[in-house]
């Protein structure tokens, strides 16, 4: 009797493994992995022209620039920055269909005797 307990033991125990083996199988069996796409290209970055430039001065103190405007080229730009001096402030610009206008009060008042420079960013 001891012996048949001892059988019937381990025949349990070897099931058991073998239930829990094929378990843990069936699960990792069920993982994927999605397709994957790597690579590199290049194309040309061209610039914008920006042309008929104006500054609006400020009608109290006309020593202070209020606003910049001008026209770029292409007109399908989304971002346009504008900057006065080297290491200056960067201003929001609008675009209009090409019509850029800039309004340099914030953050800093633009002036006219710091305006060395005009920067134009712009990216579509």
């Amino acid at each position: 009797m001891r012996k048949t307990n001892r059988i019937r033991r381990f025949a349990f125990t070897a099931a058991l493994a073998a239930f829990l083996a094929s378990g843990a199988y069936a699960f990792t069996a069920s993982n994927t992995v999605p397709g994957t796409q790597v690579g590199a290209g290049s194309g040309t970055i061209s610039g914008y022209t920006a042309t008929n430039v104006q500054y609006t001065l400020d009608p109290t103190t006309p020593t202070n620039v209020n606003a910049v405007a001008f026209t770029i080229a292409p007109v399908t730009t989304s971002a346009v920055k504008v900057q006065l001096a080297s290491g200056a402030s960067w201003y929001s610009c609008t675009n209009t269909a090409g019509a850029v206008s800039c309004a340099t009060t914030t953050p800093v008042q633009a002036t006219a005797a710091a305006a060395t420079q005009l920067t134009v960013v712009a990216a579509q």
